[in-house]
């Protein structure tokens, strides 16, 4: 079961479309909420709570063994806070684990906790931590809902640090979809934190606290899907960072430098997936897209998971093996019975088993005279065939040799190559700024009439000498999956490009610098019209970098362009 987090942050609070950090308040815990459970379970509904600004209300004078309905009895409480309280509770009915929220009838939200409650019970999507029941009754409102003892709270996940791709993908994809599902049915959650998502045993996320933790706190918005896809966005930027994407610490994660502004994840941590990264820009609050990228932003939950499943699907990693232990050889003789006394004074004689004598019954005559044909016969089949070739194998009387057909043996010709299904292409762009990202299609649409163009660069052939370039740029195309590539057929924009072929390994992922090409397929050298080369020996890869570091003239006194009009790998 997950620790509980008493980071003290709302993800989306009355501020409506205000970044989510906005107004975090200091980490609180409560007296209560710090209580641990002896039977090793610990509580999951404190997901971060916060200092109530209201006039402090008072809640409901229970304790543990209080029964609710004759059915709910209260275990322990782990959350009391503005006139409410969360207990971990035990359904003696059906002998379960629940959770309860309860606050007076008179409260000031209890009307809306019902009415949220009742709403959330409607959905019935198992992606979300169901409500079992919502009840007014003895001048106490209370909510049920599902406990689930082998989740784990995404808080405690990345204490542990940042989440590999697939596994961030995962998160991003199964959290979007759901919260996607909840809008069109009018439900918003509007305090989507680390510690609202919760993973179960067999990786699947469950979101809680649909409504109801909101109507808890009186948290309303007036743009909820902006909010709630902001709160997915920062899910997903602190899954891949370990980091939380704004000034203030929140939920055991660091804040952002000071003064720096919104920064991608790929440009806080090391080898982060690009297009995750900027999927995670485009879904926070940063007036749409990020410096390297002209997508629009992801304003809805919907929008959001469109653009999940429009990316290329991340693999999980490869699993490592452990080399066996040593076989140990077991027989009866163990401990001391059976082995070789040691010791001063004792001689240890080495024992060589004798083996048995030949066969001299008439079977092993039989069986030697046998043996003895068979070799026989094999040495003259083999001279035979010999001198058949030495001395003139060649029916028509000439004096030349026979002659291996290509047809025959190893030397059967491979089979022509043909052109391999390209899934899709990106720009390479290992300083995080495109060129022209929007003309990469053109470059594998089977029309060499259009055309990937770079920019028109003055000074110098090496992309106007920009620092940031230095890298050069190019198309990195994805066949799908692994294949084996066995030629490359490219068209060149103009004649004079400076590039070169490279290629990725088999188990490649997360592509985001030259250094993860590290196949060459070709000489980094001046290319004409025309980029052809077949190789001698097929190599296996799925994603293949057609790199340009210098452009040629582009006839006029200082200006230099070039590009890419089609590419065909062959396989």
């Amino acid at each position: 079961m997950a620790e509980r987090s008493t980071a003290a942050v709302d993800v989306a609070d009355n501020s409506g479309d205000e970044p989510l950090a906005a107004k975090a308040d200091e980490a609180t815990t409560d007296g209560t909420a710090e209580a641990q459970d002896t039977t090793g379970t610990k509580p999951q509904d404190t997901d971060g709570e916060r200092i109530s600004t209201e006039a402090t209300l008072p809640t409901p004078d229970l304790h543990s063994g209080h029964k609710l309905a004759k059915r709910y009895r209260l275990e322990e409480c782990v959350t009391r806070l503005d006139g409410f309280s969360s207990w971990r509770a035990v359904d003696e009915k059906l002998r379960r684990a629940v959770g309860v929220h309860l606050l007076p009838a008179d409260h000031p939200r209890a009307r809306s906790v019902l009415a949220a409650a009742r709403s959330s019970a409607l959905l019935g999507d198992p992606r979300f931590v169901q409500v079992l029941d919502a009840v007014e009754e003895d001048d106490l409102v209370y909510v049920v809902h599902e406990w689930l003892p082998d989740a784990t709270e995404l808080t405690s996940l990345l204490a542990a640090g940042p989440m590999d791709a697939h596994d961030a993908y995962q998160l991003v994809s199964q959290v979007s979809q759901a919260m996607a599902a909840a809008h069109r049915e009018g439900l918003a959650h509007l305090r989507l934190t680390p510690g609202a998502v919760l993973r179960s045993s067999t990786g699947q996320y469950r979101i809680r606290g649909l409504a109801v933790n909101a109507a808890l706190r009186g948290i309303t918005s007036d743009g909820p899907q902006r909010a709630d896809t902001e709160a997915v966005g920062a899910l997903l930027y602190a899954a891949l960072t370990q980091r939380w994407p704004y000034e203030a610490d929140a939920y055991g994660l660091s804040g952002l430098p000071k003064g720096v502004g919104l920064i991608a994840p790929d440009q806080v941590r090391a080898g982060v997936h690009r297009g995750l990264s900027e999927l995670a820009m485009r879904a926070l609050a940063n007036d749409g897209a990020t410096a390297s990228r002209q997508e629009q932003p992801c304003t809805t939950p919907d929008e959001l998971a469109k653009a999940v499943a429009a990316m290329p699907r991340i693999r999980p990693p490869e699993p490592t093996f452990t080399a066996p232990p040593e076989y140990q050889r077991t027989t009866y003789q163990q401990g001391t019975y059976g082995r070789p006394p040691t010791g001063p004074g004792v001689t240890t004689q080495l024992v060589i088993a004798v083996p048995p004598a030949p066969l001299q019954s008439r079977t092993g005559k039989v069986l030697k005279w046998a043996v003895s044909a068979l070799l026989i016969a094999a040495l003259g089949l083999g001279s035979w065939q010999l001198a058949e070739t030495l001395l003139g194998g060649n029916d028509s009387g000439s004096d030349d040799t026979t002659q291996t057909t290509p047809e025959s043996g190893d030397n059967k010709p491979r089979p022509p190559a043909k052109p391999l299904r390209i899934a899709g292409a990106t720009e390479f762009m290992p300083s995080g700024t495109g060129i022209s990202e929007k003309d990469v299609p053109k470059a594998i649409d089977g029309n060499p009439d259009s055309a990937w163009v770079t920019k028109r660069y003055l000074g110098y052939a090496n992309f106007g000498n920009i620092p940031n370039r230095r890298d050069g740029s190019g198309i990195v195309v994805d066949l799908g999956s692994v294949q084996n590539v066995t030629g490359i057929k490219i068209a060149m924009y103009r004649s004079g490009q400076k590039a070169e072929v490279l290629a990725a390994d088999e188990n490649a992922s997360a592509l985001s610098s030259l250094s993860d090409f590290p196949k060459r397929l070709t000489k980094l050298a001046t290319a004409g019209s025309n980029l052809n080369e077949e190789f001698t020996e097929p190599v296996r890869t799925r994603y293949i970098l057609i790199h340009v570091t210098e452009l040629p003239s582009d006839g006029s006194a200082d200006g230099y362009r070039g590009g890419i009009s089609e590419i065909s790998v062959l396989g």
